[in-house]
């Protein structure tokens, strides 16, 4: 199992509301460093198109990461590709993995936001057949360096080159879902490995959803094996759970509220989050040993993972916590899984 962190790029922290927009991104790259250091396997950049975030533009910031890291794999989290070029998307990606000598990674999804279609005069009627098409193309791209193609939203391409290729073959592409039961078809049709996003609920009732991508799949004449499940879940470990969730309700509250307002959701209680820092929750918090055991339980659940990654910046934390946490992770999380994994193989 790899271990990794997520990131939006929060455009401001509780700690100091004043941070400039280029201070908040050197120390996104100097967490980025640090995930390095501390031997955890992925960092991710989301992709946003909205005043809190500062990750309109992923790859620029793993661009600036790839120099100062030599191990981590640096990936999107997740390139909206139904508001993207695909051509454009892939030579962003290719050079990213050039820079970084193999350690680029994509996760594409259509987004949880969609700010992203009317800055690019984008009807949101054409949601899926965006995503749809702009997937099949990004793929031939990758199997060709010379590609034939035509769809309704992007002008055709008869045999131009795309330029440059990548080091890694193939460039690793993950698709980042929710929880549409099509979506999950999909990846596994494909052979893609799927990335989902839990963000609240019991992680255990994707279950259903995962076999579905193992079954669609293995239907397609892809092996178990080549199959690869990973899930992004909000997290953050301090040395006690009470710290842990006294330091990352108020950030994560105003989010979810925010959001809620724009999506009908009522404001996040207290109460409402203490029950997902149970043990079936979707909240990744507490100690390193209360946060090991609950990976544990969730990668029985959903029947083996090859990634976790955690979404701590959410909660708006100050710069110098999140620094401790990744420390945490990186001495006592990624290393007691991988004990415990390794020991049941």
């Amino acid at each position: 199992m790899q271990i990794g962190i997520d990131s939006f790029a929060a455009s401001f922290d509780e700690g100091s509301s004043s941070a400039g927009p280029s201070e908040r991104l050197q120390n996104l790259v100097e967490q980025i460093e640090l995930a390095d250091q501390a031997g955890l396997d992925s960092f991710g950049i989301g992709e946003h198109h909205r005043v809190e975030f500062l990750d309109s533009a992923p790859v620029v910031i793993l661009g600036a990461a790839a120099a100062r890291t030599k191990r981590i794999r640096l990936t999107s989290a997740v390139t909206v590709l139904s508001a993207a070029d695909p051509v454009r998307v892939f030579q962003e990606f290719a050079t990213l993995d050039l820079l970084s000598q193999g350690r680029a990674e994509m996760i594409v999804g259509r987004g949880s936001f969609i700010d992203a279609f009317p800055l690019f005069g984008l009807d949101l009627h054409d949601y899926d057949a965006l995503f749809a098409e702009k997937l099949d193309l990004l793929l031939k791209i990758r199997e060709n360096e010379h590609v034939h193609w035509s769809g309704d939203f992007r002008p055709e391409l008869t045999g131009q080159g795309v330029y440059p290729r990548p080091l890694q073959n193939p460039l690793p592409i993950w698709l980042g879902v929710g929880g549409t039961p099509q979506s999950f078809v999909r990846a596994g049709a494909l052979g893609l490995p799927l990335m989902v996003a839990i963000i609240g609920g019991e992680p255990r009732r994707f279950r259903p959803l995962v076999d579905l991508y193992y079954e669609a799949g293995q239907q397609a004449g892809f092996s178990r094996e080549q199959l690869r499940v990973g899930v992004h879940m909000p997290g953050y470990v301090a040395a006690s759970a009470q710290e842990a969730a006294d330091d990352f309700f108020p950030g994560f509250a105003r989010a979810m509220t925010q959001v809620g307002k724009e999506r009908g959701w009522r404001p996040l209680t207290r109460a409402d989050f203490d029950a997902q820092r149970g043990p079936n929750g979707a909240l990744l918090l507490g100690s390193p040993a209360e946060v090991v055991d609950r990976i544990l339980r969730h990668n029985e659940s959903l029947g083996g993972l090859s990634r976790v990654s955690f979404q701590m910046n959410a909660a708006s934390l100050p710069h110098f916590k999140l620094m401790q946490a990744i420390e945490k992770i990186g001495a006592f999380v990624a290393p007691a899984l991988r004990k415990e994994l390794a020991g049941s193989t």
